[in-house]
This record gives structure tokens, sequence and C-alpha cells, in this order.
């Protein structure tokens, strides 16, 4: 799966402007949930991040959270993970560290 992930960042998503209101983009996230939570779970993950991911969407920042659960955006859950209010740093050459 995560080939084919990174089929399409090579091939198609190359070739199209940005256009993902989420931080970090949908397939890194897929490609993230994937890694972290095995083929079934991370890709459930990945579908629901991508059906969030509309024109009428906030947006922001939305890491793959920490212990799996689809509901962890939900304040009630018990993987409920606050939002970052900024993306981590790639390294510290970029932050003049």
């Amino acid at each position: 799966m995560i080939r084919t992930i990174r089929w399409y960042q090579r091939h198609i998503s190359a070739n199209t402007a940005p256009c993902c209101r989420y931080y970090p983009s949908c397939s890194n996230y897929a490609i993230q949930a994937i890694d972290r939570f095995g083929c079934l779970r991370g890709g459930l993950l990945a579908l629901l991040r991508i059906l969030r991911c509309r024109p009428w969407s906030r947006g922001g920042i939305d890491d793959v959270p920490q212990l799996y659960s689809i509901f962890y955006r939900f304040s009630w859950s018990k993987a409920h993970e606050e939002p970052r209010l900024t993306p981590l740093a790639v390294n510290d050459k970029e932050n003049g560290l």
C-alpha cells in the first residue's frame, strides 16, 4: 500500500497544485498511519482522513494518533489527543537554529 501511495505522490500529486487542507498532507498521513498501525487499521484512518478533506473543511494540523481509535478526534474518546498548533520542524537548518 505504501508503494502505491508513493507512486501517487511522484506521478500524480507532483503534477498538480497542492490542495490538501490538512498538515501533513493526506498522502503523508496515510503513509504514517499504515506504517504505525498496519494496512487495515492505518488504511481505515487514512480513508476517514480523506473523507474529512473537503472544500468546506477548516483543515489544520491533524497528526496520526499515538493510540489507535477512529474516535481520537472526539474529547470523550480515551485515545483523544489535543491537536498541535504548529507543524513539527523538519530539521534545525530550516528553523535557523
